[in-house]
């Protein structure tokens, strides 16, 4: 196998050989065997056929592209075996895609983000891909985030336990306004990857984590309904609910068939803190519903995420020696821990029309988890913001809601300063996420690197 610097040694030496013979058929010695020239004419040949090390790395984001052809399609065999070695990818598997354990044996981190010291990727480590691959399905969470703050503050300017604060409907109207505006322009992103880079999305589409974060459009569409201003949400149709519902089921029947088949991508071995979100989809579509005066839908979707939920807190709690490891230090994700119970017992209390005792144990449970994780947690250790730390929103806002919804049921003081303490941490926290977001995007420029996640090898190249 020709290696790339001993190509371009070759290239040099036979540009000097053609530089010093004139090519016409007097100046050729009679006497040289015909075989050399013609050996000779070939390899000019290859000379000027052999790509340079800028058009392969240029190709080399051809693969991600949609309906992209192989690398066989576009250079010559020996094209491709020199840059399999620069791109230190497989040429011939470039339309497969990884398997769930390829994930896990390539990539690290609680996110499965950090390439391993032994691996290598098929796209360059030393330049910045385009901005479309570097746009991940995470980005979904800073428009969930402020869209579940709307939320959290329409329940406040209306709750009458919290009338003693005196927030004004402006505060939410301005946020749900700036979480539209948000929706759409990642929206908008996305689907541009989509249309240029559909294999790039896949790939985040099999990503045991990644996976997880394709609920979040649709779950933040549906905060933005439940946190319309009144002057909006009473001219929506419930059959908006049936057009938000149909991506969650889809997800779910997905994702969840492949949970009880078995398989790479069975429960025991996939199961993570950011898995929540696919339950979390569950009780944001039960809350949607009865907002809008529906029964069965509601109550068939707070079911499944119950029957669902269950299973997957036990699978968490047990951590199976099948699991991957989970770090010490704390992460966002961790929080998610909190959010599934939190939506469950405001989803449940829509339902019934009360805070009931289904919905109150749904509260103390996410209470608990809520306390556990702040006594236990360092939230200054191993500090590396990424748009992953928008996760610590969502968690937040639904305990405070739950907490002001629970405080219009037993009205005292405690629990009035408790909704009143949980509310200002959790718009403390988006505030904070919101100016670490605008300072790594417009001053340090590093919001989005190379999605490292999606470019790993099929097979171990070491």
């Amino acid at each position: 196998m020709i290696s790339p610097i001993q190509a371009t040694d070759l290239k040099n030496q036979l540009h000097s050989v053609s530089l010093s013979m004139p090519d016409t058929p007097e100046a050729r010695n009679p006497d040289q065997p015909m075989s050399f020239q013609a050996e000779l004419s070939d390899t000019r040949t290859y000379q000027h056929e052999f790509p340079s090390h800028r058009r392969v790395i240029d190709n080399c984001y051809d693969s991600f592209k949609t309906n992209s052809l192989r690398f066989e399609n576009q250079f010559s065999r020996k094209s491709q075996e020199i840059i399999q070695d620069i791109s230190g990818a497989e040429a011939a598997e470039q339309g497969e895609l990884p398997t769930a354990e390829r994930y896990f044996a390539a990539l690290e981190g609680p996110e499965l983000e950090k390439l391993k010291s032994s691996e290598t990727l098929i796209l360059p480590q030393d330049e910045k891909w385009p901005f479309l691959l570097r746009f991940t399905i995470s980005s979904f969470g800073v428009s969930v985030g402020i869209g579940i703050q709307a939320f959290l503050w329409k329940i406040i300017a209306t709750s009458p336990s919290m009338s003693f604060l005196h927030v004004r409907s402006v505060v939410y109207y301005v946020l749900w306004y700036i979480a539209v505006s948000l929706m759409i322009l990642v929206a908008s992103t996305y689907v541009l990857k989509m249309i240029f880079y559909f294999e790039a999305v896949k790939r985040e589409f099999l990503h045991p984590i990644r996976v997880n974060f394709f609920f979040t459009p649709w779950i933040g569409c549906i905060l933005l309904v439940v946190s319309a201003p009144p002057s909006i949400a009473k001219h929506l149709h419930s059959a908006l609910w049936y057009v938000l519902m149909a991506p969650i089921l889809c997800l779910e029947l997905k994702i969840y068939g492949q949970w009880m088949m078995g398989g790479e991508r069975r429960l025991s071995k996939v199961a993570n803190p950011s898995t929540h979100l696919s339950i979390a989809g569950n009780f944001t579509v039960a809350l949607l519903g009865s907002s809008m005066g529906l029964k069965e839908g509601p109550v068939f979707f707070f079911a499944v995420g119950l029957a669902h939920y269950l299973v997957l807190f036990v699978t968490l709690y047990q951590r199976l020696p099948t699991n991957e490891a989970l770090p010490k230090d704390l992460h966002p994700v961790f929080f998610l821990f909190v959010a599934v119970p939190s939506l469950a017992s405001v989803s449940w209390s829509k339902i019934v029309g009360h805070f009931d005792l289904g919905s109150r144990i749904a509260y103390f449970t996410s209470m608990f988890i809520y306390a556990s994780l702040v006594i236990r947690v360092n939230f200054f250790r191993g500090f590396r913001f990424s748009l992953a730390w928008w996760a610590y929103t969502v968690p937040m806002a639904s305990a405070s809601i739950a907490t002001i919804i629970y405080t219009g049921e037993v009205d005292n003081l405690f629990m009035k300063i408790l909704s009143v303490a949980l509310s200002f941490i959790s718009a403390l926290t988006c505030l904070a996420l919101v100016i670490c977001t605008i300072f790594h995007a417009f001053v340090l420029h590093n919001l989005f690197p190379n999605d490292i996640a999606i470019a790993i090898t099929l097979k171990k190249t070491s």
